[in-house]
């Protein structure tokens, strides 16, 4: 009996740290969701704190983030930008990651150039700070569906446009849900030779722009509508994030096959040959999920905040 005891504590404690540390809620407020007295909720997370489940790290701001940079360099192999706070006088660290990265690739593009954009805040924060660009022959196309059976917005058709406009281009839509029901359905829409030409195109960017998801409940990818209850639990216990919706361990490796079949957009083994293989992200929940995007080589240029260069190199 005292095991379970403990047990249910430790459970207990790991979602109050959530809801507290990643989630912002308040004590007051934690109290009143879990019904709990608000003394219990700190007591809970000083618990937290003493078994490890929660650990307090500070990062020294003084610490360059060339040196942050040239460490995970040395870590991954890859390329690492690592974002100042408050980069030419943003006020959030999404806008500084997103202005940042929106600059980088305005370093790179060059004529001809073909770009595919995933969704989500991450992504938007990047094209709402892009500005007009005169870059000729350049394409825009987006990796993987963008319809959701939800009221959540995925930001993918403002990012897109955004994008595009920013080139002075049409962009080209996956008008489609990015994971179908079933997949004889996904296998006849891919048939189409319009959806295959825009897959086509995905698939031949030299230039990727996306982000990696977590599994956490209020993650956007489920909020859309795609999953019932046993597939949210069961990715939730197999993943550590997603890359263009496609869940992947802490090596790299999609979790369910079954599902990754279902999944409309690009493969992860094509962001293996991209020239550019941007991924943006910041904020501490998306530590396992980066390290495992550099682990498989999905991405071979990543743009994060301060915070979170700090713990993937602890990692």
């Amino acid at each position: 009996m005292a095991v379970n005891r403990d047990i249910d504590k430790l459970k207990l404690s790991l979602q109050v740290a959530e809801m507290y540390y990643q989630d912002n809620a308040s004590q007051s407020d934690i109290a009143a969701s879990l019904n709990i007295s608000r003394p219990t909720v700190s007591r809970l997370l000083q618990y937290a704190k003493e078994t490890g489940i929660v650990k307090i790290q500070i990062v020294n701001p003084v610490v360059s983030v060339q040196v942050l940079a040239d460490k995970l360099h040395e870590k991954y192999g890859a390329e690492f930008h690592v974002v100042p706070n408050n980069y030419v006088g943003t006020s959030s660290i999404q806008d500084s990651v997103g202005k940042y990265a929106a600059d980088y690739l305005t370093s790179i593009v060059k004529p001809q150039d073909v770009i595919g954009i995933g969704w989500g805040k991450t992504i938007h924060s990047v094209t709402s700070h892009l500005e007009d660009q005169f870059v000729p022959g350049v394409r825009v196309v987006q990796l993987k569906g963008s319809v959701s059976f939800a009221n959540e917005k995925t930001y993918a058709h403002e990012s897109v446009e955004e994008l595009a406009k920013a080139y002075h281009v049409t962009p080209e839509y996956l008008p489609l849900p990015v994971i179908f029901d079933n997949l004889a359905t996904k296998q006849m829409v891919e048939q189409d030779r319009y959806i295959n030409n825009i897959l086509t195109l995905g698939k031949d960017a030299n230039i990727a722009l996306f982000t990696v998801g977590t599994v956490r409940s209020e993650a956007l990818v489920f909020q859309l509508g795609y999953f019932d209850e046993s597939e949210i639990k069961h990715l939730q216990s197999a993943a550590v994030g997603d890359i263009v919706s496609r869940f992947i361990d802490g090596q790299g490796r999609v979790v369910d096959p079954k599902i990754d079949a279902r999944t409309i957009g690009i493969d992860l083994s094509d962001l293996q040959k991209k020239e550019h293989a941007i991924l943006v992200a910041y904020g501490n929940q998306k530590t396992a999920g980066v390290h495992a995007a550099l682990k498989a080589g999905y991405t071979n240029c990543v743009i994060l905040d301060q915070t979170l260069a700090q713990l993937l190199l602890d990692f």
